[in-house]
């Protein structure tokens, strides 16, 4: 169980942001806990300065726990003890701000310091050792970065590195795990008829091959548009696969797994009569509060999948698959230390059993665009192969680099999408994603 230390905020209103950082960290590397869930509980209190501070530094240490770890192992001889969890936390987040962050020196080591002399126990006896690692850090800063820079894949574990590698060459393992080391822009998604260029200039955006309009993260509530509902946040790679139902105006659209809704936004805003399906009532609550916001409508329904039939028949289905989320790693950072090849194995029969159901649904001539936001082929390619062998009826409708903003990069030998976070990475990247078009004959 995990240790809780001697009431280090007690003389404060609200507990430190560094603390918080490290109880959050803990909850999701020791507990497996959700990192929104762990950010919202902890942070409660705090206001909104301390809040982003924390947010940034969890989020970094997550993206860079392997390398940060190869480093300690440098720094300390002989490791600590295994029970020493806030320690190692506790140094974990203090070599972040040291290495990454723009956080003073002195305040990074004094206050990481302090917060292990408050803990109960025998923890409290590594405050010295905690102050001359951080120190130590500060005066070799530059060597350290070098060394880090120079092993982009140790920020992923065995596992992924051997699985992308495999799929995807050494080369492109190692570029996608550079890029998922550094936080992602802002993808904003218009609604139809809307002045691109306008809004673009407004919102301080580049337009993307897609449309897509692409800035700096900030808080989006504060941008213009936003509250009246002219856009939404969705990465660029997601919004792609629902252009590949093309024209649905008036077309009855099934969409599976639909939370948190920005293709049943998408879908929506283009004209169609959307069913949106998703097992997870909060989700929904979210795909619901982005419905109202954006004055557009679906049929929303809290049901499995695999065993949802709509009251009247439908003329295309997307399925965005649940799946292991690789592809929204720098978005998702606790997913890199959360998943692991039995999750993979779990939600490929999963999708399996969801892509069967979907496509009984699907009328003769009907679209079934199915899409996952992970780099495992397992989940992607290899699923779609499995599934054409099983169905001799459906047939794959091939993409073409015109339905893709003329991104031909992501077009497949097969005919299928598969995107890489390091694609275009001189313009920011984007998240990990495969699509599939299959037609029923």
């Amino acid at each position: 169980m995990m240790k809780t230390p001697k009431n280090p905020e007690q003389s404060e209103k609200t507990p430190s942001a560094r603390l918080a950082a490290v109880r959050i960290f803990m909850a999701v590397t020791l507990k497996g806990r959700p990192f929104d869930v762990a950010l919202d509980d902890i942070t409660e209190g705090l206001d909104g300065r301390d809040r982003a501070f924390v947010m940034q530094l969890v989020m970094l240490c997550l993206r860079r726990l392997g390398s940060l770890r190869v480093l300690m192992s440098e720094l300390i001889d002989r490791g600590l003890p295994r029970n020493a969890t806030w320690t190692d936390a506790a140094l974990l987040t203090g070599l972040a701000q040291i290495l990454f962050m723009r956080t003073a020196d002195h305040a990074a080591v004094n206050e990481t310091v302090t917060m292990v002399k408050n803990l109960s126990g025998k923890e409290r006896g590594f405050s010295g050792l905690v102050n001359a690692v951080l120190r130590r850090a500060v005066r070799e800063r530059d060597a350290l970065a070098k060394k880090l820079d120079a092993m982009p894949e140790a920020d992923l574990p065995d596992w992924l590195q051997k699985s992308w590698a495999r799929a995807y060459g050494q080369d492109a393992m190692q570029a996608t795990a550079r890029c998922l080391q550094t936080a992602p822009p802002l993808d904003i998604t218009l609604k139809p008829g809307e002045d691109r260029a306008a809004w673009a200039e407004r919102l301080e955006a580049t337009i993307m091959p897609n449309g897509t309009l692409r800035r700096a993260l900030t808080d989006v509530s504060e941008l213009p548009g936003y509250t009246d509902g002219t856009w939404w946040v969705q990465d660029m790679a997601a919004s792609l696969p629902v252009m590949l139902l093309g024209d649905v105006v008036g077309k009855h659209v099934l969409d599976m797994c639909a939370a948190p809704g920005g293709k049943t936004m998408q879908l929506a805003a283009a004209g169609a009569i959307v069913t949106a399906v998703d097992r997870n009532k909060n989700r929904l609550k979210r795909l619901e509060a982005n419905l109202a916001r954006t004055k557009l409508v679906a049929d929303v329904h809290v049901a499995d999948a695999a065993a949802f039939t709509p009251q009247k028949p439908v003329d295309h289905i997307l399925l965005d698959a649940p799946c292991s989320a690789t592809g929204t790693l720098r978005r998702n950072p606790d997913v890199i230390w959360t998943k692991g090849p039995a999750d993979v194995e779990k939600l490929v029969a999963l999708q399996a059993k969801i892509l069967d159901h979907a496509f009984s649904l699907l009328p003769t001539g009907g679209k079934l665009v199915y899409c996952v936001c992970s780099l495992e082929r397992a989940e992607g390619e290899d699923q779609i192969t499995a599934f054409l062998d099983r169905h001799k009826n459906a047939k794959r409708m091939a993409i073409s680099a015109d339905e893709l903003g003329g991104m031909s990069e992501l077009m497949t030998a097969e005919g299928d999408m598969r995107c890489l976070p390091s694609m275009m990475a001189d313009a920011g990247g984007m998240d990990g994603f495969f699509a599939a078009r299959i037609v029923k004959d």
